[in-house]
């Protein structure tokens, strides 16, 4: 996992997992938190997401860049190994969503995966899934 701080890698790991059992705080305004958290580069970009990022031609810039548009369309606050939420992002007329793990102690987030979403999933606006 590697970490943004003031623009800049660092591949250091962050704290442990945890499990859903340990019962993490939830943030009172999500939005805000991972905004917050985005704009002061207090973030992690996993391994996973720079893989998926790269085969997918979205730079970080683009999800940076984006963070006046983000609006949250999924919560899985039960995730893993911390509290997520699928994030949907628009720059220069592009759709992004990214999932975000959230740490409330550390008052950081984790950029989990990045995908352009299909227009066959998603609805016109892509902020919900299409009935199956």
């Amino acid at each position: 996992m590697s970490r943004e701080i003031d623009g800049k890698t660092d591949s250091g790991r962050a704290g442990t997992a945890r499990s859903k059992s340990m019962n993490l705080p939830l943030p009172d305004d999500p939005l805000s938190f991972i905004q917050e958290c985005v704009r002061s580069r207090r973030m992690f970009w996993t391994y996973h997401v720079n893989m998926r990022m790269d085969r997918r031609s979205i730079a970080r810039r683009t999800i940076l860049d984006a963070v006046e548009s983000y609006a949250i369309i999924e919560s899985y606050p039960d995730d893993k190994y911390l509290p997520s939420y699928l994030v949907w992002m628009t720059l220069d007329g592009e759709f992004i969503h990214a999932l975000f793990a959230v740490d409330v102690a550390d008052r950081t987030v984790r950029v989990v995966t990045a995908y352009r979403p299909q227009p066959l999933e998603w609805t016109p606006d892509m902020k919900r899934r299409n009935p199956r």
